[in-house]
């Protein structure tokens, strides 16, 4: 029996923090080369930064807007062997600024072609830690396809348009329990699922593709499309579901590792709540920042990470409300159990 898939998660993600110094800096400290790297100040009201490979170095997007993709030349000018090569730009390098980064490792190039589905992608892809940058041109027909290069069916899906004003569109297994292809969130506000038939198509993905609908969120016509791919990998990630219930004694959700990054939502209407390990490095993990919103960050979320998974311990609507679905997007520090069968330390 394979207690994980990967026995250091660190070598595929990796959260680092650093402070600004208002000119250029090289961040180090990642571990590898990272292919998506995404940027939040903590101190202060701005935007996050979301830069990867595929796009190239100063092409940034904004997970808590609809603005079309910009080139920012002062910002992230570089992906490096052990981080990222950071401009002047105030929104990820202000002097005195503190800030988080949160990186992962694709396949450390900008992509080759593929043909799996009717419209063919530029794929950046990982296979062994689930994860992949996916980048195509929308045709505007019901039914397309999009090949994804994971070899698996993903579990969460990311996409945003480019080249235009439209929101972010994200699906995930877990926001219906029968067919979660028939419903779709937004990244970039806080707004319930939906049930729309054009975003997905209502179809479920499969090992080598995703379908998409007419929506202009996912397959304008002439549109350039990014998405970000994720499957579950045993010990390393987990894309879940869990219902809240209303107590400081909350859920407790199990991962099958001690998590590093937490992002959760509420299906009915929320903020997009995200937690990791090194701006709380014990428990309670309560720093907390919000994907759809430019605030700072704020102490006011309690969940508790164990060796295993995490658990609720609000009554707040945002993360554990009475009998409400949440979804949630998980990456591990480490595996409860390594490869060769031996536990890993609580937390």
């Amino acid at each position: 029996m394979a207690y994980t898939d990967i026995d250091k998660p660190s070598d595929y993600f990796n959260t680092v923090l650093y402070t600004g110094n208002g000119s250029t800096q090289s961040i180090t400290g990642v571990g590898f080369q990272p292919d998506w790297v995404w940027l939040k100040q903590r101190n202060t009201t701005r935007s996050h930064w979301l830069f990867d490979i595929v796009r190239g170095a100063t092409e940034r997007l904004h997970s808590d807007d609809t603005n079309a993709e910009a080139t920012e030349s002062t910002t992230l000018t570089s992906f490096d062997s052990d981080g990222f090569t950071l401009g002047s730009g105030t929104g990820v390098n202000q002097s005195s600024g503190t800030y988080a980064s949160w990186n992962w490792l694709a396949d450390n190039t900008s992509g080759s072609s593929n043909t799996d589905g009717s419209i063919t992608s530029t794929v950046s892809a990982n296979t062994t830690s689930g994860f992949s940058i996916v980048s195509y041109t929308g045709n505007g027909i019901a039914g397309a396809t999009i090949g994804h290069g994971l070899g698996t069916t993903p579990g969460m899906i990311i996409t945003k348009t480019r080249n235009t004003t439209q929101p972010w569109r994200v699906y995930h297994k877990g926001v219906d329990a029968s067919a979660p292809e028939d419903y779709g969130m937004i990244l970039n506000d806080s707004s319930a699922r939906d049930n729309d038939n054009t975003a997905w198509n209502d179809t479920a993905p499969t090992s080598s593709v995703f379908s998409v609908g007419t929506s202009a969120n996912t397959n304008g016509s002439g549109n350039t499309f990014i998405a970000y791919c994720f499957a579950e990998k045993k010990g390393f990630s987990k894309f879940g579901s869990y219902t809240g219930n209303g107590s400081t004694d909350g859920t407790f959700c199990f991962t099958g590792f001690k998590p590093a990054w937490v992002l959760l939502k509420n299906t009915t209407g929320d903020n997009w709540t995200l937690l990791d390990n090194k701006r709380n490095t014990y428990n309670p993990a309560s720093a907390r920042l919000l994907a759809n919103l430019n605030l700072a960050e704020a102490s006011s979320s309690t969940i508790d990470f164990y060796s295993n998974g995490f658990k609720l311990l609000r009554t707040d609507a945002g993360e554990n409300g009475s009998g409400v679905n949440y979804i949630y997007m998980c990456f591990a520090e480490e595996p409860f159990v390594s490869s060769a069968g031996t536990p890993c330390p609580a937390r």
